[in-house]
């Protein structure tokens, strides 16, 4: 068996830090399987299947790389899809003390799966999906943010 890494997360939308993270973990992994959260507890602006969408146009460049989408608890969503690896990315301290606790627990229920913690560019160090959508919100220049499919994904939701 190769090996097969999940890269899970909301992706409301995705942004230039998250295909980093995206890119590098698929020159490592034989298989990336980037995978949209349905999180019932937040309210977000694109549907699942927007964000599919715009993750299959923004990584089809890579050849390697899958998009899909789960509901329920990561680890049985890893063990379904028969991989061995997490890939989370890191931005700051603060999401190292959340992650380490989601790494653990998920250590827990399946000692066979690994998470692999990837420090993001410094170029997006700042960057979150939530920055992104209030500066959209307020027609600021994304460009520099977020693939064109998004930043033109943004404008078309904020004109409704």
């Amino acid at each position: 068996m190769g090996s097969i890494a999940v890269c899970p997360g909301s992706f409301d939308p995705v942004t230039l830090g998250h295909l980093d993270i995206i890119t590098r973990g698929s020159k490592i992994f034989d298989k990336v399987i980037v995978s949209v959260l349905n999180n019932r507890s937040k309210n977000p602006l694109f549907s699942v299947e927007e964000r599919i969408e715009l993750l299959k146009e923004t990584t089809n460049h890579l050849p390697n790389v899958e998009v899909d989408h789960f509901d329920g608890l990561l680890i049985d969503y890893v063990k379904k899809k028969q991989a061995n690896a997490i890939i989370k990315g890191l931005r700051a301290v603060s999401d190292f003390e959340y992650e380490l606790q989601m790494a653990s627990i998920n250590r827990k229920l399946d000692e066979e799966v690994e998470t692999f913690f990837m420090m993001t560019n410094n170029h997006y160090s700042y960057l979150s999906s939530s920055i992104v959508k209030e500066l959209a919100k307020y027609e600021a220049s994304v460009n520099d943010l977020v693939p064109p499919a998004v930043e033109k994904a943004l404008r078309n939701k904020n004109r409704m």
